[in-house]
Formats: C-alpha cells, structure tokens, sequence
C-alpha cells in the first residue's frame, strides 16, 4: 500500500510539473504581448499632425519601434527639414531626434513606464506616453487594428 501512494504522489507531481510546463509554454510571453504589428494614432492630430506609434512583437517582445507623425497627406513630420530648423533654433531637439529617443526607449524598457522627457519636446512626451500605452494593450489583445486614441482627453 505504501509504494503505491508513493507512486500515485510521484504521478501527481509529474502530472503538475507537466500542466505547468504546457501552461507556459502556451502563453506568448511574461508581459502577455501577441506576436505581429500594432499601431496606436492620436485620431484629432495637432497643428496638423498625427503622432502614431507602430511596434512589432516578435517571440512576445517588442523588437521594433517607430514613433512619429504624419500630416492628411501621409507626409512623415522627422522628414520636413524646415520645421526640424525652426524647432531646434527654438526649443533645442526636433522631431528626427525626440522620436528615435522615444522609440528606443520604449524598445529597450519594452514598456512606457520609464522613459525620460526631452525638453522642448513635452507635448510630444505626453502624447507618446498615451499611445505607447494604447499600442501595448491592442499587442496584449492581439487586436491588430489601429488603435484612434483621443490624445487630449486621456492626458
């Protein structure tokens, strides 16, 4: 009688080291992010301009992030040199430069929880912390349609 308890508590045992390993094996990964492409975008835009934020998540994480914004024509504000002269003069960053500092941070915390503002970019900062959330919980829903955030009213 004591042997077979014995081997009635080894089964159980490898019968929970088993569920647990399947368990986890299922699960995309720690944070919960479905593999493919998601994009969050400010749906009123400001001085013309849309912000989005497009990550790809690959193996559960984050490997690519691109930030920025785009007039109704689709053309990309990091692109217009005339404004990136008139920003920098004024305030000392453009949108070349805040928008790959943002993106890489994001890519290297794999979250929107600590990233570092840039000043003379704020506004910028703001608007990129509500959508980096919003592309993050459209990655956890593996919902891959684009996500039109109302940016001044989630600030």
């Amino acid at each position: 009688m004591k042997m077979y308890k014995k081997i009635m508590l080894i089964i159980l045992i490898l019968i929970l080291i088993l569920s647990s390993l399947i368990i986890s094996g299922c699960s995309s990964s720690a944070n919960g992010l479905q593999d493919g492409y998601y994009t969050a975008e400010d749906k009123n835009g400001s001085h013309g301009w849309y912000e989005f934020v497009t990550i790809y998540v690959n193996d559960g994480k984050i490997v690519s992030v691109e930030y920025n914004a785009k007039n109704s024509s689709g053309y990309i504000k990091s692109w217009d040199m005339d404004y990136m002269r008139l920003m920098d003069s004024v305030d000392g960053t453009y949108p070349n430069e805040y928008t790959r500092t943002y993106a890489n941070q994001f890519l290297k915390e794999q979250s929107a929880n600590d990233i570092d503002a840039i000043s003379g970019a704020t506004h910028s900062y703001d608007t990129f912390l509500v959508l980096a959330e919003a592309v993050l919980e459209k990655a956890k829903a593996g919902d891959a349609t684009v996500a039109l955030v109302d940016v001044q009213h989630a600030q």
